[in-house]
């Protein structure tokens, strides 16, 4: 009998792993176009969860993810509001970053972004007298000229925006020309508002809110809590809270 003949070798599977590896590396490089910088706070948390795959018990490259996992991400960024909307506020946290940089060194704003946009946040004690609505020009002056410019400026001129007042859960004092907490957090908000109209800021693109002690950023049980809760919030609104 002659010699069986030899069976032929299985194709390799090795190919598959460097066809995954490159898929993923395109996927992260496609992720990398989005600069943080730019991007609206609530569109960059959909992203980063959007990519958060998880990985099946294969090991074998492109096989390594779950199923439909990125027809969602797709779906998603298609779901978001559009880039142009995400980099103006982008522009505009790093405008306020770089012009506000001395006072928030000096602790008397603080810059943040929200659900309801980017939020300015003065700190009422560098900017009131307590109990008193009437602004400390001669300590702020300087800050409140660059919000006035800042508001001025091309990275929000197509936006609209509140300024919010508030207190902590301390009374006013008996022999205060303001009723209560209320009225004193609503004059506050009214009179940074007229000091930047004075200042060439259009105030038709404004509303103004007092909330009183209703919105607490901190605990009011301590002196420090209540310091931080005393507060006139101004913010660029999303498009969402118009």
């Amino acid at each position: 009998m002659g010699k069986k003949a030899k069976e032929p070798e299985k194709p390799s599977t090795a190919w598959q792993g460097t066809y995954g590896d490159m898929i993923t590396l395109m996927l992260c490089f496609f992720v990398m176009l989005y600069n943080p910088s730019e991007v609206d706070v609530t569109q960059l948390a959909t992203i980063t969860q959007s990519l958060q795959m998880q990985e099946t018990e294969s090991t074998s490259g492109g096989l390594s993810l779950s199923a439909g996992q990125l027809s969602d991400l797709g779906n998603n960024i298609n779901s978001l509001p559009s880039l142009e909307k995400g980099k103006s506020l982008g522009l505009a946290k790093k405008k306020a970053v770089s012009l506000f940089a001395p006072d928030v060194k000096t602790n008397k704003i603080t810059i943040t972004s929200d659900e309801r946009g980017l939020v300015i946040t003065l700190l009422s004690d560098n900017f009131f007298e307590e109990g008193s609505a009437e602004l400390n020009i001669n300590e702020t002056r300087e800050t409140l000229l660059r919000l006035a410019e800042f508001f001025r400026s091309a990275e929000v001129q197509d936006r609209r925006y509140r300024i919010e007042g508030h207190t902590d859960n301390t009374p006013v004092a008996s022999d205060s020309i303001f009723p209560s907490n209320w009225e004193l957090s609503a004059t506050r908000a009214v009179n940074v508002l007229h000091y930047l109209a004075d200042y060439g800021v259009d105030e038709n693109k404004f509303s103004v809110a007092g909330y009183s002690d209703t919105r607490p950023k901190f605990s009011n049980d301590t002196a420090e809590g209540r310091a931080y809760n005393r507060r006139v919030d101004i913010i660029i609104l999303d498009e969402g809270h118009f």
